[in-house]
């Protein structure tokens, strides 16, 4: 495993939401304060209460400079700063396989001017990087798919990646789920929740998928301390989490769950009904204290990893897997914001670039649009992905991810070289991904 190292010098970048001075306060704070509440009473982090009711931590975008002017007044030109994404992943893709698959795939990434890759880390139960916190859990050190299991993926994405001038942002896809039959869910079977009915596994396609409990402790430590080895063993440029870092609604009904809600209600169960509001803002209220605690662990680490988080749409995210991200974007947990807008058509794509919260999001943070390039079983058209990107330029977001590597050449009723000439038309520019932190 490779050592971190500092940060090689960086194209120039924008500076929205926290700036390092109070990242470095709120850290401070919650060590001497003992909780978010009283970091905001001790005055140390603007609250902006005026303007979000449930109080926020994000501190306006201070104003750029103009660009210097030479004596006869003109103005230098500024790079162009767009959020240029693809995720990498494990599954329908070999791009993660081996050495050279991988350093192909991010040379033709770099080539077609993207400047990020969300390269999946943990998926399956299984981390896809040497873990000595996976392997004191349950027993398994790294994926043992033959392509990752003699070696380190992540060391050799964040090499290339930094020759290239690549951001490396781990994707910590799989979040609380877990297949049924992974060694993770068979050595700690405690950890799992369950529904009303008390089963516990749910279908995704073809597989079977169970839950890590997100209320308990335990589970809670384990999953912070993945993400906090990943940043003290890694020169990454943030951490993602996307629509898994939450809990499917139906869920909540384990025996720990519900004594926790009884301590908290005179004894009272909760109902019975997953979809009643209190019982979705209560548990969807406890995600959030646990993103809360993880945004400070790695912000112990490494002030400066940006939290990146991939979400389905507000409404749906809310109340299908209790995620409350508008509200942890304005609490300033969230530094980067890629929401999936997987839509067939054009107007239902540009509807939810209206969504208030979108919108909010756009005005603190880096906030891009995830756009899908295909499915094994789906093909996307080229020519709608490039309205959509142009929507998304036309209403002023911060940039575009592709999910996913593979579907960008394969499964599409156009060429792999058409669908290669489309991109070099939509990125013709090189441009530098914008961030929350000053250069």
């Amino acid at each position: 495993m490779t050592q971190k190292t500092l940060r090689a010098s960086r194209a120039p970048q924008v500076g929205y939401g926290f700036g390092r001075r109070a990242v470095r306060q709120a850290i401070a704070a919650i060590v001497c304060f003992g909780s978010f509440g009283a970091i905001a009473a001790s005055g140390l982090v603007p609250t902006q209460a005026d303007r979000f009711p449930g109080g926020a931590i994000a501190a306006e975008a201070e104003a750029e400079p103009d660009p210097p002017s030479d004596p006869q007044g003109r103005k230098e030109p500024q790079e162009m700063q767009e959020l240029r994404g693809v995720w990498l992943t494990n599954i329908d893709s070999e791009v993660l396989f081996s050495r050279r698959a991988l350093d192909r795939g991010l040379t033709r990434l770099a080539r077609l001017n993207f400047n990020t890759v969300y390269p999946a880390v943990w998926n399956w139960g299984y981390t896809l990087y040497p873990s000595d916190v996976a392997e004191e859990t349950y027993g398994v050190r790294v994926d043992p798919h033959p392509g990752l299991r003699r070696r380190d993926m992540l060391a050799e994405a964040v090499d290339r990646g930094r020759e290239l001038d690549l951001r490396v942002v781990p994707w910590f896809e799989f979040g609380f789920q877990a297949p049924s039959d992974s060694r993770l869910a068979e050595r700690k079977p405690e950890w799992l929740t369950q529904k009303a009915d008390g089963s516990q596994t749910r279908m995704e396609g073809d597989h079977e998928r169970v839950w890590l409990n997100p209320f308990m402790p335990e589970v809670q430590d384990f999953i912070i301390a993945l993400v906090v080895e990943l940043v003290e063993n890694y020169d990454i440029d943030g951490i993602q989490f996307d629509d898994h870092m939450g809990l499917p609604a139906e869920y909540g009904y384990d025996p720990y769950t519900i004594a926790l809600y009884r301590a908290e209600h005179d004894g009272n169960d909760p109902p019975q009904d997953h979809t009643d509001s209190y019982w979705v803002a209560w548990r969807a209220d406890k995600i959030t204290q646990f993103m809360r605690r993880l945004f400070f662990a790695v912000k112990a680490v490494d002030n400066e990893a940006v939290i990146s988080v991939s979400p389905n749409p507000q409404s749906f995210a809310y109340s299908r897997y209790l995620q409350d991200w508008e509200r942890w974007e304005r609490m300033g947990l969230i530094e980067e914001l890629i929401v999936q807008l997987y839509r067939r058509d054009l107007e239902s794509f540009e509807s939810q670039l209206q969504a208030p919260e979108l919108l909010a999001a756009r005005d603190h943070i880096p906030t891009a649009i995830g756009v899908l390039a295909g499915l094994r079983n789906r093909p996307a058209d080229t020519e709608l992905m490039g309205e959509q990107i142009e929507a998304v330029r036309a209403n002023a977001f911060n940039g575009v991810a592709f999910f996913f590597y593979e579907s960008l050449w394969q499964w599409s009723d156009d060429s792999e070289a058409e669908r290669e000439a489309a991109i070099g038309e939509w990125f013709e520019e090189d441009a530098s991904a914008p961030t929350v932190y000053d250069p």
